[in-house]
């Protein structure tokens, strides 16, 4: 390169090895990392030579406008972006073209879907010889997205996702009916036992190997993970994200829910009514830590109990403290909750999906039962809910980082209190009292946040 090359803020540019004619492209030298919009991110090859495939919409308006990449895996790298939020992106190495001027650029892939601008050009892909001018646009030569004329497309292509649904009991209502719904609309879905996978890190290209092989790359990872697994669950779970994958629910959302205390602490410093709970470890303090949720009744229950086991009512003062001293004796971790004596053995558990309450059922305790839950012989019916009941359910979720859940909420005289939030809810008892397509709905939501390509706005 000869002579000084001016850039403004805002440049036309093109990348001949990629295919793509023309996109208009951020210039700023307040960013080191360039970043290219990519969706559909697929890698793929050898873990010598990796590559990664993606789908790019050059022209932020004209969504029926797509054009697949290809390119080599030169490094993966976490990036953080203007507001905070750090991504671990694939980088690939291409040429970059700009007037007359063509030279190589390193080049992060990620969704620019909602930003202005298809690329951003980073302090690090311009050279000693370009000067940028801050208050100029277009210093260089105009393209047009006309260039792509004959791939316009008349209407927009589907693709397939390729969904994991990680689950020990593949069988089960909720797990047959997922794998329904989503092959109902054309996806492709494989059951993997969790505890069958292992992991190797390092490298390009980090891998989950299942069976003796490895599994190829998903778009998608629903987790079903139980609670006797939650810990490796959550360490495969990390893996596929690593991948690229987007995983419906993330490890770190699923082990807040798990950690009831961790649950209730998020809650509480997020003013979510919840029933007032106490924990401690030392066995001096049994009978304050029974005064401090308004003594008996009250319930006890471990810290990683599920579907009502590891859940006890103790009716009087003596019993709750001799509760309190076994499940020390046993060195368990355990928190003693005051008991919602109005609720009368029922609750509302509510199914939140992408922060929609998407289905509600009133649960009702067996006679000399006061767990309300199916799996304990409970009874479920719809129920129409409160907008507050609603508005609780969806601040539970997102509290906690989930995308799907199901929110226990007991009715107190105070208010909606919430009982406990489930990430890994099941279908049955909800489906079938309410008569509604839940599984289709999850299956649904997916499609918005993995683009199947492209889609209409």
């Amino acid at each position: 390169m000869n002579g000084i090359f001016s850039l403004g803020w805002e440049e036309w540019v093109s990348f001949p090895d990629l295919g793509l004619d023309a996109i208009k492209a951020k210039v700023d030298t307040g960013a080191k990392t360039s970043s290219l919009h990519a969706a559909v991110i697929e890698p793929f090859g050898s873990v010598e030579k990796p590559m990664v495939r993606f789908l790019i919409q050059p022209d932020p308006d004209r969504l029926d406008l797509e054009i697949t990449c290809v390119a080599p895996i030169v490094d993966r790298r976490s990036v953080t972006s203007s507001n905070g939020e750090t991504e671990l992106r694939y980088v690939i190495e291409t040429s970059i073209k700009i007037a007359d001027r063509n030279w190589p650029v390193e080049v992060t892939l990620t969704n620019r879907e909602n930003m202005a601008y298809r690329m951003l050009l980073g302090r690090t892909a311009i050279t000693d010889e370009m000067v940028v001018d801050p208050n100029s646009s277009f210093c260089q030569p105009k393209l047009s997205f006309d260039l792509y004329g004959e791939r316009l497309v008349a209407e927009p292509v589907q693709r397939p996702l390729r969904i994991a649904l990680l689950t020990r009991e593949p069988n089960n209502y909720s797990s047959k009916r997922i794998v329904e719904a989503a092959r109902a609309r054309g996806h492709h879905i494989q059951a993997i036992d969790t505890t069958r996978c292992y992991l190797k890190m390092g490298g390009l290209a980090p891998e989950v190997h299942y069976d003796g092989s490895p599994l190829p790359h998903f778009d998608v990872v629903i987790p079903r993970i139980g609670a006797s697994t939650t810990a490796y669950g959550m360490a495969v779970l990390r893996q596929f994200a690593s991948t690229g994958a987007y995983c419906v629910n993330s490890a770190e959302a699923i082990g807040a829910s798990r950690d009831k205390l961790l649950a209730h602490q998020m809650m509480a410093a997020a003013k979510i009514g919840t029933p007032v709970t106490a924990f401690a470890h030392s066995p001096k303090d049994t009978k304050q830590l029974v005064e401090l949720v308004g003594g008996a009744p009250a319930v006890v229950k471990l810290l990683s109990s599920t579907q009502g086991r590891g859940v006890v009512l103790a009716e009087t003062k003596k019993a709750a403290e001799s509760l309190v001293d076994a499940f020390r004796g046993l060195d368990a971790n355990f928190l003693i909750q005051e008991f919602v004596s109005e609720a009368a053995g029922a609750d509302i558990r509510c199914l939140v999906v992408g922060n929609k309450v998407v289905g509600a059922i009133k649960r009702q305790a067996a006679d000399g039962e006061f767990r309300s839950n199916l799996h304990r012989g409970g009874s479920a019916r719809r129920v129409r809910i409160s907008k507050e009941v609603r508005e609780v359910a969806k601040r539970a979720t997102r509290v906690l980082g989930l995308s799907v859940a199901g929110v226990d909420i007991l009715e107190s005289k105070s208010g909606p209190q919430v009982l406990e939030v489930n990430s890994s809810p099941g279908f049955e008892g909800i489906e079938r009292a309410t008569q509604k397509d839940i599984a289709g709905v999850l299956i649904e939501f997916i499609e918005t946040k993995v683009r199947p390509l492209a889609k209409k706005r």
